[in-house]
């Protein structure tokens, strides 16, 4: 278990054209590895054996698979690695090797051998709402996403989407002391109810 008085860096990564390794081709490695995809990271799955997915990205160009076992010379230039293998003492192998080469590592259901965690997510197109519970409780983290799915409905992915249109007319032509105002009002959206003021009339 991670200590509870660890502080975690929130951030959102750009992965692309970047070197993600994951080592381990089953089930759990591919719902990693199609995250990985779909930020467009350059993928290299390192594990003798791959689900039917995995071998169907490999056929397709998507990524790159090895069929071996993992190696630490499979981390030179990677970005970030993940450990998915069924063996613990694999995973934690790699965290360590990870460590040796500077290389970020997600070692998965292991919490003491990671440098990052999945958080997580609601997306609404552009909107994503990332929960992370610093690896105390997936399941909590779940059932939060789940809570704040319900609030923030399909019509958010819309609504940011057109935000981020009228935040660029208002830079390009609002004059520079009025737009952090016309920035504000844009942002709230017509569809959820706006708390009223104290002493607001009924």
């Amino acid at each position: 278990m991670i200590a509870s008085n660890v502080n975690l860096f929130p951030m959102m990564l750009k992965l692309a054209g970047r070197k993600c390794v994951v080592i381990g081709a089953g089930k759990v490695a591919a719902a990693k590895i199609e995250g990985l995809l779909a930020c467009d990271a350059s993928v290299v799955v390192i594990g003798p054996k791959a689900v039917r997915r995995v071998r169907v990205w490999a056929h397709a160009g998507k990524l790159i698979w090895r069929p071996r076992r993992f190696s630490a010379r499979d981390l030179r230039g990677a970005f970030l690695a993940i450990a998915a293998t069924d063996s613990p003492s694999t995973n934690e192998s790699v965290f360590r090797s990870c460590r040796d080469h500077k290389v970020l590592c997600n070692s998965v259901d292991d919490p003491a051998h990671c440098d990052f965690f999945y958080p997580a997510v609601v997306r609404r197109g552009p909107l994503q709402i990332a929960i992370s519970t610093s690896g105390c409780s997936p399941a909590l983290a779940a059932r939060l996403r789940r809570e704040l799915g319900r609030q923030f409905g399909p019509k958010w992915s819309a609504f940011v989407e057109q935000i981020g249109k009228k935040r660029q007319e208002i830079l390009q032509s609002a004059p520079s002391a009025q737009r952090s105002k016309h920035l504000k009002e844009v942002a709230i959206p017509d569809f959820v109810p706006q708390p009223r003021a104290p002493g607001a009339s009924k």
